[in-house]
């Protein structure tokens, strides 16, 4: 039998809690393929299921597993196939910055400022 527990270490939470699953050896190695350590699987397991049922966040994501950046967690779920979590609050958003960003170029620009880069 493998029994492995994810020890969740590089976490920002005061409390951290050990899962440890018993589970027998021809499942493990299933379930990780060779080279693989059997309980970073699982944590990526649980934390992908987490966030496709919007348990966890893209945040909790990035905290659970270790990444420094959101960019880590994009490369991850696209690396699983999981979608970000984007609707129409997100993309109203994004077009607000969009403008705000716009109406300060051309403000610049009107000035005869250059622009950089």
């Amino acid at each position: 039998m493998w029994v492995f527990g994810p020890t969740l270490s590089r976490l920002c939470y005061s409390q951290r809690m050990q899962i440890t699953l018993d589970i027998p050896d021809d499942l493990a190695r299933q379930v990780a393929s060779a080279g693989k350590d059997p309980a970073r699987v699982a944590l990526e397991a649980l934390a992908l299921e987490g966030y496709r049922t919007e348990l966890l966040s893209e945040s909790a994501l990035r905290q659970m597993l270790g990444f420094q950046t959101r960019m880590e967690v994009h490369a991850f779920l696209k690396q699983h196939g999981v979608y970000l979590h984007y609707d129409v609050s997100d993309l109203d958003q994004d077009r607000a910055t969009a403008q705000q960003v716009r109406s300060k170029l051309r403000s610049s620009e009107s000035r005869g400022e250059r622009r950089s880069g």
